[in-house]
């Protein structure tokens, strides 16, 4: 489904995203909620390679990582990953020496930041990447991450992430203990204009006897029995899931 390539070595290598994000989600969501865990576990993590600081003064950006003891300056140009332009220019095809991607970018827009994870991403043919925030993850009020979505089954290039930093004359720091991206498989269909657009909007008059039916499993009948358990919707849920890979796994 996905190959990742990780250009600057990283102490924590890309991974299935966890149900638990880490532990972070109550005992109760994460025994009852399934929509939550279920959202949670959605794609893989992808980690920075590097701890490193970002201050900006609302017009220019400054950082800094371990071992380094000033300030550096981030201009348009942009920084790349410490000592990665050497290695990268030993392995790479002659023609292709002194194009390793930069690290930190700053926009031309106030406070916007690309951020390069170290790595590209490629996916099977059909399918993109969508390039979200860590679901279910308290979010820093320090910066604001956009979402995206890249065809990496053609683009073969850095697998990065823009940031908009909120606040001022604060030192923000990325970790590298902590994932920084969830990246999500998607079908380049699912996203087409076509497929989108087949959508309704209907009236409660507007209910089959279907719906209604359909209703009265999901809201009332729970609600109307006494010895209902919590958690209803993620044993069924699980239940179907086991009913669906059966096959797979037994090799049927």
């Amino acid at each position: 489904m996905v190959e990742f390539f990780q250009f600057m070595p990283a102490s924590y290598p890309p991974c299935r995203a966890d149900r638990s994000v880490g532990g972070t989600i109550p005992a109760r969501a994460l025994r009852y909620c399934e929509a939550i865990t279920t959202a949670s576990a959605f794609g893989y993590y992808v980690f920075l390679p590097l701890d490193f600081k970002v201050v900006w003064d609302g017009h220019d950006m400054l950082w800094t990582y371990d071992g380094v003891d000033e300030w550096l300056p981030l201009t348009r140009e942009g920084v790349q990953y410490p000592r990665l332009t050497e290695r990268f220019d030993e392995i790479a095809p002659a023609e292709m020496r002194g194009f390793v991607p930069p690290f930190l970018t700053p926009s031309i827009q106030p406070g916007g930041l690309q951020v390069w994870t170290g790595s590209i991403a490629k996916t099977a043919p059909g399918w993109s990447l969508l390039i979200r925030s860590v679901a279910n993850l308290p979010r820093t009020p320090a910066y604001q991450m956009f979402e995206g979505i890249i065809e990496t089954d053609t683009w073969f290039g850095p697998l990065f992430s823009n940031l908009r930093l909120v606040k001022t004359d604060t030192v923000i720091e990325f970790r590298t203990d902590t994932p920084f991206l969830q990246v999500q498989p998607v079908r380049k269909e699912f996203y087409a204009d076509k497929f989108l657009r087949n959508v309704a909007v209907k009236d409660m008059t507007d209910l089959s006897s279907d719906n209604w039916e359909a209703y009265y499993r999901t809201v009332v009948a729970p609600n109307v029995n006494p010895e209902r358990s919590p958690g209803n919707y993620a044993v069924s849920v699980r239940k179907q899931s086991r009913n669906m890979f059966a096959g797979e796994t037994t090799g049927e």
